[in-house]
Order: C-alpha cells, then structure tokens, then sequence
C-alpha cells in the first residue's frame, strides 16, 4: 500500500472485503493480509486518500497505490456517541483538525477557528490566558451561559482553557440542532466535540518535541491627547476651575521649555503602563503502537506574559497526559486516558487601562515632592487639584490578583464487539475534578493624601463532575442498504463548592518582599458581607448537587450512497428544574443527486441537498419557583403604631429549561476533479421559554418567567480549492462567508425589556436585535442659532438652553422636542457578517500559509467616552481633540464643542457613543521549512521542521478604541490584543 505523492508505505489503510464484516489494516510498511475470495472485491480506506474498490480477480497479491483525495467526502468525523462518514451526513458539522490548530500560538484551542469556521464567532481576549468568547450562531438566552457546550473525550465542559491545544487532535463543531440534539438539554448553545491525540496500531514509537518562541506586540495603542491638546481642548471649555488646574500644574512640576504655557509634563500612560511581552510553548509527546495497543504520552509547558508593566501579570500551565487503547482480545477494546493541567494566571489590574484613558497628560508618573507617599513616590493628581489619584502605577505596583488553576480529567472505556463487528457495546465513564483558588492582596500605602489599607480576599471553588455512558452500536450492510442505530444510557452528575472571606487590616502588612503574610490569619478585621460559601456576587452558580439521567438514541441509513435518513432522540431527566423531564429529537435527510443514473453534469463530481429539524435544551440559567409573599408594614395611626400586612404577589418562576428549535437546509458539492468544495447552510433558530425579568403592570417588582423568545437565523458558506501541479507543488485557496440576523419574537407581552445602564441604555425590542444600543440619532452640530431654532420648537431650545456646538438629535416623530419618544435602536453588538479566507501552497519541503478574517455590522459603545458624564476633569482622547467642533472650522466628525462634552443635553445616550466596529484582518501568516529526517553519514538524523508565525500582524478599523473586538459590545476597559510572532520547531525521533 503505497502514496501515489511520496511512494512510501501507507500505515494504518482500513481494507474491507465489499458486502462482509472481513477487515484488516496496513503496517507501518503498508503491509497487509486479509482472507478473501478470488472473486471478491477489497475496498482500501485512508484518511486523507481516495478510496478504491478493487476486484481481487483470482490474485493472491494485490498492491494498491492511493491518491491524494482532494475531498473530505470519504474522510470520518466525529459527531455524538460514534462517527459518520462526510459524505453521509445531513448535518451541519465542520471539524478543524491538529495541524490548523497548531498554527496559533495561543493557550486556548478554540482561539484557532477564528476566521477557519463559518457560523461561528470568536471574540479575542488579550489578557494571559483568557479564554475567548465563543458563539454559535449567534444568542439565543437573555441570561443563560451562551457559549457552547465543549465534550472532550466524552466530558462535559463548560470551557477548555486546561487543554493544551498540542494534545488535541480534532475539533469538531456540531452547528445545527439535527447534529447537537443527542446531547439535549445542554446542546441549546451549540457542541463542540474534543478528540485528543491517541497513538496508532502498528506504528513504531514516537519523540515529537514542538516548541515556539516569540514576542507579543501591542498593536493599534489609542492615542491620547497629548499635553498640548489637552490644555488647549481645557482652555476651549472656558472653565476657569479647570484653566486653574493646568496652573497649578505648572506651578507644582515647572513649564515647558518649548511652550511656556504648558506644563513640563507630557505623560503618555499608555506607553508608561505596557511593553511587548514573551511568550513560549514547550512540548515533549511520545506516541506508537504495536498489533494490540497503542499510546499517547506527552507533557508541555505554556507561559505567557502580559503587556502591563510593573504588576505581575502572566499566565503559566503545566500539562500532562496519558492515552492508552488496548486490544485485550478480538472481542474486547479497553483504554483511558488520564489528563491533568495546572495553572498560575497573575491577572493585570484591568483599572490600569481605564485610568491610562483618563490621566492627564500634565500628570508625570513620579513626584519626589509628594513627600507622603509611601513606599514608592507616585505622582497624584489630587495635589494639584483634580478630584482622583488618577495615576493607573497605584494599582499596578498595590494590587495582586493570583489565580491558581487546576483541573483533572480522567476516562475509562470498554468497547465489547458482540456479534462480528455488527454489534458493539461501549461502556465509558469520565470524571473531572476542578479547582480555583482565586487570591487578591490589596497592599497598604499612602498616595500622598490618603493611607490605604491592607486587604486579602480569598476564593476557592471545587467541582467534581462525573459522566457515565453505556451504548449499543449496530452497523451493517446489506445490498445497497447501509444502517447505523445507536442506542445507549447516560448518567451525569454536578457537584459544586464555594468558600470565599475577606478581612483587612494585615498585620504585619504584606509587600512583594513578603508573600509569607499574604493570609487570612493575620487580618485584624473581616468583612462580613465578605464571608460565605454560597454567592459572593461574583458567581451566581450557588453550590450545587446536580444530578441527569438520559436515555438516547440515533438511527443512521444510507440507501446506496444515494437516499440518506438520520435521526435521534434523548430524554433528559434532572433534579435541577421542577419539570423533571424533557424529550430532545431531531430527523434529517439527504439526497446525493450526484449518484444517479440520470445526473451527469460535466464539472460536478459530487453534489447532496439536506434538510434537518431538531430541537435542544438550555439548562445554564438559574431555577427557581416563587410563591406571593406577605409582607409587614409599620405605620402609625393617632399616635400609635400599627403592624400591617400586605400581600405581594409577585414572584419568580422559572420551572424548566429554555427550548431551541432549529431548521436547516444544506448543500455539499465536489466540481472539477474533487479540487473545488462547496458548502452552503441556512438555518432558522427559535429559542422559546426564555428565562425574562419582567414587570408586570400593575405591581412595580420585577419578577422572572420563562416567557420570552428569540431568533437567529443566517446563511453560511465555506468554498476551498485545492490542487497538486506536480509531485513537488500543490496549492490551495479557499473562504467562508456566514450572515446572521438576530431578532426578539416574544417578552411576556412587554414591548421591549431594558438592560446595560440607565445612562448607557440597552433595550431588546420586539422585531429588533437581542440587547441593542438604543438612544437618539445624531445627524450633526449646530453651527448657529438660526440652525438651532429652524430644527425645535422655541419654548423646547429655552428650556434647553441650547447653543452651537450641541449635538442634533433628529426628531423622529417630527413634534418639535427631543424626549423618550425618539430614542431609536442604534446597532447592535453582534455581527450581521463574518467571513474568513486561505491561501498556501508546499513547494517540496517549504510551506506556506496565511488566513484572513473579519467582521462587518455591527457596533461598539465607546463607554470610555461616556465616562465624563461622572467625571470630567479627566483627558479625553486624541481623535476628539483634534475633531471637537469649534465656530471656525465646524464639526466633520459629529462631536460636540469642548464645553459641550459637558453639557447634560450632550451626555444623553445616542449614536455619539455607538461606532461601527466593522473590521479586517491579517489573522495568522506561517512559513516553515523541513528538513534533515534522513541518514547523513551513517547517523539517521530526526525529521526537523522550523517554523515562522505571525499571528494578528495586521488589524484595519475605524473604531476608536485599542481594538473592535468587544465581547459584550461595551468598551470600558478592554485589555488590548496583542500580534504576536514567534520563531518553532519541530523534531520527531
């Protein structure tokens, strides 16, 4: 068995003898022996390589030379309990497999399908060792955990930040209801299936030693005004208080040489607080296997630093891992695995950024005249009048914030062939144990003008998770006829603990010389609102001991690789909801036209319609079951006091899961030879039975049902080409486009539901998007009076005390004023398009490949601006400096004056705040280079590979922030994103 590209023996090729259970696989050398008929016909399977059907024909010797597939229609892929060929499907499922997933170095996996998956949103977080903010298809729950449900290795998880992305072999995404419904009630967000690396029958061992090195680079750095715009945007507000500020200033730090009436100060807190940071990935793997058993061994160490400066802020892991599968006899699989991962994540004080936004830059870093401040000599803006500290170095050099992570998974299986590889019966049980101690030491100092105390405040939760599952397979072939049943039992359960305190006053106080007092016990004073062990306000998960038992099922036929039927069912039965009991089903079928007799259509070499329904569940909100309260009452009548009692009849009722209901509609295609790929998918998403806070109304309390629905529906397309010019050069190209369009369908009977801020407001809004920007729309500023009073009615624009340079709110009902009934939905956080492109090519050893991604329709509240509605003698950034308006040169960009910034009628919620966040970027470019793993004087030297990436390289957009990437689309303080390029190497032994 040898590759029609290199010649060499293929390992591990599945040979089938057509229409009987008869099955062998290659050796290492591409060797094999299988008892056959002289009249049989073999079928050679590969992953990666055109399948064959080859008539034996009366030989004893049959050599088979396998070409390169140029399609994924013949390759396997993961979906629930069992796997199914690409071409058989009717669902949507896309699966990422190791070597993409290795081309980011990031420490969460999921980070490498940005751009790589149609459908599928990825939010980048720059902090070390964060995890992105993932979505599929979009938000279906107002207040339930939308991210998606993560099974690795048959596991429940909620997310995979243990995982070193190394160890995972593929990732497979279960997009629509049809593929995730056999994980019912959890499914609601989507599946993401986690295969780890297992080792390979009849494979000599192993060494794979990987490793990168690089620098993180901060990219797209705000400009902040500097200090000669800010004193001039300070002298167009005409505020004496402030115009005195920049005085004292100037008294207390001297004046510039260069411009006497400025400050000789000009402080840039960006560029004072962060610089590029080093990060570095070390893995060492040992894999083989011989005729019985096979083996994955490995261990690596990840450590990444964070951009800010001074504080520790840095992100360091361990992880080790064994994988082992044995067959113990012909008719009994045994293995597990073991997978153990420990963190140390310092997190960067996040006040930094915002300070940094707001710190003037007539404030230097240091004060040696600030003779009270202790220990180190900081630099406060209350000595020279301004209201805060302001300098982000106080909670930089005075915070530390340490979390230590550790998580346990921990697997067994037996897979008992029961009746000659028809019948199989797989029993698995997983268990995962999860630690996170959280610590915060606030030190003490002095800032000059106040002492500070010190402070530590702990956090510790333990999960201890366990899944058990027992399952039937049945596969046979008969004829034309092709079925797959599963039937099968699981057992889940979920236990939680929660233990957090916090006391003050630390004697003897801690410092960074003396980590040895950093403890609970040498606090003098505890906040007792700061003790507990259920809900400290951080988490809303309180312990808990849940517990799930399921029955489920899935029926797979295929008619002559033609007609394709699938379906599947599970029943969920919880403690965690009064409904006990729910039923998740879903049916799909495909039609493969390319296969018959009449299709024969040049140029197609492959071509499947689907359609599936399903239905999912969403158990990530919290229960709870009400009942109308009586409520005590003191008053006094004559004189004397009266108890009274009144009832109130609002109440809390949530008594079960949330409910998606999906339709999806799809098309693979194969044209020219199998070197172009189609997929398209359409989809429509109901979420029923959300978990709404809703006042009723006649009573003024909020009270929570299971009322409201949304919907998500989109078209997804992912189009590659590839192509082998000659034996040395192959090539391919290829993009994904999705679009989706999210709307709410139903609150209670309430028209929209309120959320964010009352000065940054939210709304969702019947027929509008899921928690849309909503305020007023800015069409300009007034250039002068005449404009002002050609646009309101008079006794408005008096009461308003309007005056050029306010902002114009288009009057939407045309009645004269601006009031409630012209806020207007203004955007939207969540994308109407995503899209992500390929291009690579391999000449002989050398490969080359790069990924483009981005994201169009959507917006960003630039809260950062917003602030000045608390504050205002804060900076403000660059582009507002330079684009204020002002009588001679006017307003191009819709800002208000310099004093408008600090007029009420300016600071309302509207499109000022709300900017487009549409962007496009160099996502990851990678150049490597093979060599050696050949014998050079005598001595076999190992296969080496040296690899160049940059991650993030190029960022293009207009949004005025550090990057448009905004998880919840609220831009406070967002921890920058940083490019990152890093020199690797592989060697294998």
């Amino acid at each position: 068995m040898t590759d029609a590209l290199t010649s060499g023996g293929i390992p591990g090729v599945t040979v089938l003898v057509k229409g009987s259970t008869t099955a062998a696989q290659t050796d290492a050398s591409g060797n094999y022996s299988i008892e056959a008929a002289g009249t049989d016909t073999l079928i050679f399977r590969s992953l990666g390589f055109a399948a064959q059907e080859i008539p034996i024909a009366g030989r004893t010797m049959v050599d088979v030379v396998l070409e390169d597939q140029g399609t994924e229609l013949e390759e396997v892929v993961v979906v629930g309990y069992g796997t199914q060929r690409q071409r058989d499907l009717t669902t949507a499922v896309v699966t990422v497999r190791a070597d993409d997933i290795a081309k980011t170095p990031n420490a969460q996996a999921m980070q490498s399908l940005q751009g790589r998956v149609a459908g599928v949103q990825i939010v980048s977080n720059g902090a070390p060792g964060a995890s992105p903010t993932v979505r599929l298809r979009g938000i279906g729950s107002f207040e339930g955990n939308a991210a998606p449900l993560y099974v690795v290795d048959g596991m429940f998880f909620d997310n995979i930040d243990f995982l070193n992305p190394n160890d995972i072999e593929t990732i497979s995404v279960l997009k629509d209801a049809s593929a995730s419904a056999i994980y019912g009630v959890r499914a609601g967000n989507g599946v993401v299936l986690i295969e780890t690396k297992s080792g390979a029958y009849n494979k000599p061992g192993e060494i794979v030693y990987d490793a990168y090195y690089g620098i993180q680079n901060p990219q797209n750095v705000l400009k902040m005004a500097n200090a000669q715009q800010f004193v001039q945007y300070i002298n167009q507000t005409g505020s004496a208080a402030d115009i005195a500020l920049v005085q004292n200033a100037m008294q207390r730090y001297g004046r510039s040489r260069i411009d006497p009436n400025l400050p000789d100060v000009n402080t840039d807190w960006y560029n004072e607080i962060m610089s590029p940071a080093p990060i570095q990935n070390h893995n060492l793997s040992f894999n083989g296997g011989g005729e019985s058993t096979r083996y994955s061994i490995g261990g690596s160490y990840f450590n990444q630093e964070g951009l800010l400066d001074l504080q520790r802020n840095n992100y360091r892991r361990l992880n080790f891992r064994v994988k082992v599968d044995s067959k113990v006899k012909d008719w009994l699989n045994v293995g597990g695995n073991f997978n153990v991962s420990t963190a140390r994540q310092y997190n960067g004080e996040n006040t930094a950024w915002f300070r940094s936004y707001f710190a003037v830059p007539i404030l230097p870093v240091y004060d040696d005249g600030n003779a009270k401040a202790t220990p180190v000599k900081y630099a406060n803006a209350q000595q020279i009048g301004y209201r805060g500290s302001q300098n982000p170095f106080f909670p930089l050099e005075y915070i530390d914030n340490r979390n230590h992570v550790a998580k346990m998974l921990g697997n067994f299986h037996a897979e008992v062939n029961v009746w000659e590889n028809k019948l199989k019966f797989r029993t698995q049980y997983n268990y995962g144990l999860g630690f996170v101690n959280t610590r915060r030491v606030d030190f003490e100092y002095n800032d000059g003008v106040t002492q500070h105390q010190s402070a530590i405040r702990r956090r510790n939760t333990s999960s201890f998770d366990q899944v058990w599952d027992n399952f039937l397979t049945y596969d046979d072939n008969f004829g034309k006829h092709n079925l797959n049943v599963v039937l099968g039992q699981s057992y889940r359960s979920e236990y939680a603990e929660l233990l957090y305190a916090r006391g003050t006053g630390i004697a003897p106080a801690p410092s960074r010389a003396a980590e040895q007092f950093w403890y609970l016990s040498n606090a003098t004073e505890f906040d007792v609102n700061g003790i507990g062990d259920a809900n400290d306000g951080d988490d809303k998960a309180i312990n808990a001991n849940l517990q799930f038992l399921s029955f489920f099922g899935r029926a797979a036929y295929n008619y002559d690789d033609r007609y394709l039927l699938y379906t599947t069912f599970r029943r969920d039965g919880n403690n965690k909801f009064q409904k006990t009991w729910g039923n998740f089903a879903t049916v799909g079928a495909g039609w493969v036209l390319s296969e018959e007799d009449f299709f024969d259509v040049e140029g197609i070499d492959f071509l499947k319609f689907r359609a599936s329904w399903g239905q999912l569940g969403n158990d990530a909100i919290s229960p709870s079951v009400g009942l109308p309260t009586v409520e005590e009452n003191n008053g006094a009548i004559d004189g004397t006091r009266i108890i009274g009692r009144r009832l109130n009849p609002t109440f809390d009722l949530i008594t079960q899961w949330e409910t998606t209901v999906e339709k999806n509609f799809g098309l693979d295609a194969q044209f020219l030879n199998n070197r172009l790929s189609l997929e398209a998918d359409y989809f429509i998403r109901d979420t029923r039975n959300l978990a709404v806070t809703i006042v009723p109304p006649v009573f003024a309390s909020a009270e929570r049902r299971s009322v409201g629905e949304i919907r998500n529906q989109g078209l997804e397309l992912n189009l590659n080409w590839r192509d082998n010019l000659s034996e040395d050069f192959s090539y391919n190209i290829g993009g994904n486009i999705a679009t989706l369009k999210n709307k709410v369908l139903g609150l209670g009977g309430a028209d929209g539901l309120n959320a964010g801020s009352a000065e940054f407001r939210q709304r969702s809004i019947i027929g509008q998007p899921y928690q849309a920007f909503y305020g007023y729309e800015v069409t300009g500023v007034f250039d002068d009076t005449q404009e002002i009073q050609n646009t309101y009615n008079a006794d408005f624009i008096s009461e308003k005390s309007l005056v050029p340079g306010d902002l114009i709110f288009k009057d939407q009902n045309g009645d004269g004023i601006i009031d409630d009934k012209d806020r207007v939905v203004l955007g939207s956080y969540m994308p109407d398009f995503t899209w992500g492109a390929n291009l690579g090519f391999r000449y002989k050893k050398l490969e080359f490949a790069a990924l483009l991604q981005g994201q169009m329709g959507y917006h960003i509240l630039n809260r950062k601006r917003g602030e000045m509605i608390f504050t205002n003698d804060t900076n403000i950034d660059a582009d507002l400096a330079t684009n204020l308006w002002t009588e001679e040169r006017g307003s191009a960009k819709n800002y208000p004056s310099a004093s408008g910034l600090r007029r009420a009628w300016n600071q309302v919620m509207s499109s000022y705040f709300v900017e487009k966040g549409s962007y496009f970027r160099l996502q990851n470019v990678r150049l490597s280079y093979s060599f050696l793993g050949k014998e050079i004087n005598g001595i076999t030297w190992p296969e080496t590979r040296v690899t160049l990436t940059a991650e993030r390289p190029l960022t293009m957009f207009k949004y005025n922030g550090f990057n448009p990437e905004v998880a919840d689309g609220v831009d406070r303080e967002v921890y920058p994103i940083p490019a990152i390029y890093t020199l690797g190497v592989t060697i294998k032994l």
